[in-house]
């Protein structure tokens, strides 16, 4: 076997963007030292990890494996054989035991540091639950032979609550890793270039359905994007409503992919409940005509699972939404679910032109906002509020004159020299409204409510998001300083 060098090993020529995972892989195999070493790659399935992986150890001759539900002789077996089929054995190499396989995986590394995936590693694990502890023991700090072995161990896996368990808590692999990295899907800019999208509207628009997973463009859709705005309506009816295209059914799938999911039914109704607007604990409870603690853990568990995130209020700190952590459940839950039988019939043109309406405000109108707050995160330059956004999220101020509250979609803390989380924007984000004025003197009356509170307003800078642009007065108003205005155009291409 040849061995390649690690060191400067250049991205596949076929693999879009994940310069960042790559390169912190790469560095990671071909870490010199003189033990082996262990990481742990995790992420929701379609974000690319096997391929990614899969990369990585055919350009640095490794070894991969890729289990699948079977029983723990079935694994072994497959596992010998393709060891063997990797050492160039002239028979299949045969584990009566894990321990035996994993000292195997440690002989590889004897002469050079050798990348070894074994990917879907929850599946071994649960067929045979004592393989963390097993991996625990022959990753021994004095154990010899981890210390004379080179071996760089990457265990990957879907299933997020199980994965993100893996180096937690009392987990036997505390401690274990040397690498935890999570893949996450494409942001909004890289899902528009992936796509091939240069109309930004176009590009909200196919976000909001599909998000960032990579796989839903090759291997769901082949390749099929829409051609322009005119093409969109035409495009959702031909993928995600259509009973041939895998996208259609994808949703309920994810959910099916987390094992730690007992009463589906419970957590489908969860996420219906949280796409039709209801975003507390109390409200969702309400829907679904349950006590609160009936749907706690239901909710801990779809955190966990990457398909629900938690959102603190930046003004009250113990008041906390909850949102829909993937756009195809929010999607599927706003438009699909409701008409299957529709669907199922093939009637897709039908029940889009009735849902239309609804997947523009109840779907659109919120993922367009987390857009918003997703830009000042990762790509608003610091001198576009005074200082380095910091902390980004949502929040309600309230008004004990008119006892009622202004939400706020955006709310940007930051740095300003040497002072951390100070308030620097409050802002309003609408998908299909033109902003104007009034708009603004919204967030001056919230800004002054904070102020009369005892807040430090001296560095607000209120800002306004748009999909439909501005009128002029509020365009003049920008011109004087008075306010932020970030339309489509700089949310994809700006700073």
């Amino acid at each position: 076997m040849v061995y390649r060098p690690l060191l400067d090993l250049p991205k596949p020529a076929d693999m879009f963007d994940r310069s960042w995972e790559w390169s912190e892989l790469t560095a990671f195999v071909a870490d010199e030292g003189p033990e082996a070493t262990m990481a742990v790659v995790s992420g929701r399935r379609r974000q690319g990890k096997s391929f990614l992986l899969d990369s990585l150890a055919r350009a640095t001759d490794g070894f991969y494996f890729c289990a699948y539900e079977a029983t723990e002789a079935e694994s072994l077996r497959r596992f010998g054989e393709e060891l063997g089929q990797y050492c160039g054995s002239l028979a299949p190499m045969r584990f009566d035991r894990w321990e035996q396989a994993v000292d195997a995986l440690l002989e590889l590394g004897r002469e050079r540091p050798v990348p070894v995936v074994l990917d879907e590693f929850p599946y071994l694990a649960r067929a045979t639950p004592s393989l963390p502890s097993i991996i625990q023991v022959a990753y021994g700090p004095r154990r010899p032979e981890r210390l004379r072995s080179r071996t760089r161990l990457l265990l990957c896996g879907s299933s997020l609550s199980f994965m993100g368990k893996l180096l937690s808590g009392t987990s036997p692999l505390r401690g274990r890793a040397g690498l935890e990295l999570v893949v996450q899907p494409l942001d909004f800019r890289q899902a528009a270039a992936f796509w091939g999208l240069g109309d930004p509207r176009l590009a909200v628009l196919v976000h909001s359905v599909v998000g960032g997973t990579p796989a839903y463009r090759r291997e769901f859709v082949r390749d099929d994007t829409p051609a322009g705005l005119d093409d969109f309506d035409a495009w959702v009816c031909r993928t995600a409503l259509s009973p041939r295209s895998p996208l259609y059914r994808e949703a309920r799938y994810l959910l099916a992919d987390e094992a730690d999911l007992r009463d589906r039914a419970l957590y489908h109704s969860v996420l219906a409940a949280l796409a039709s607007g209801n975003a507390t604990a109390g409200r969702i409870a309400a829907c679904l005509e349950r006590p609160v603690s009936d749907i706690t853990h239901p909710l801990t568990v779809l955190q966990d699972c990457g398909l629900v995130r938690k959102e603190a209020d930046a003004f009250r700190r113990n008041r906390s939404v909850y949102r829909v952590g993937e756009p195809l459940i929010a999607f599927d839950h706003a438009v699909s679910r409701p008409r299957l039988a529709l669907l199922d019939r093939g009637l897709a043109e039908q029940v889009w032109e009735s849902a239309r309406p609804r997947f523009l405000s109840a779907v659109v109108g919120p993922h367009f906002e987390q857009i918003c707050r997703d830009w000042v995160a990762h790509f608003a330059a610091p001198e576009t509020f005074g200082g380095m956004p910091i902390d980004v999220s949502y929040g309600t101020v309230a008004d004990p004159v008119e006892r009622t509250g202004h939400e706020i979609d955006v709310v940007v803390r930051g740095a300003v020299g040497q002072d951390n989380g100070v308030l620097l924007s409050l802002g309003e984000a609408k998908w299909d409204r033109v902003m104007g004025t009034g708009h603004l003197e919204r967030l001056k009356h919230a800004v002054s409510l904070l102020a009369a509170r005892g807040t430090d307003t001296s560095a607000v800078r209120p800002a306004c998001y748009s999909g439909a642009g501005f009128t002029d007065e509020l365009k003049a108003a920008e011109k004087r300083g008075e306010v932020v205005l970030v339309d489509l155009e700089r949310l994809y291409r700006g700073e």
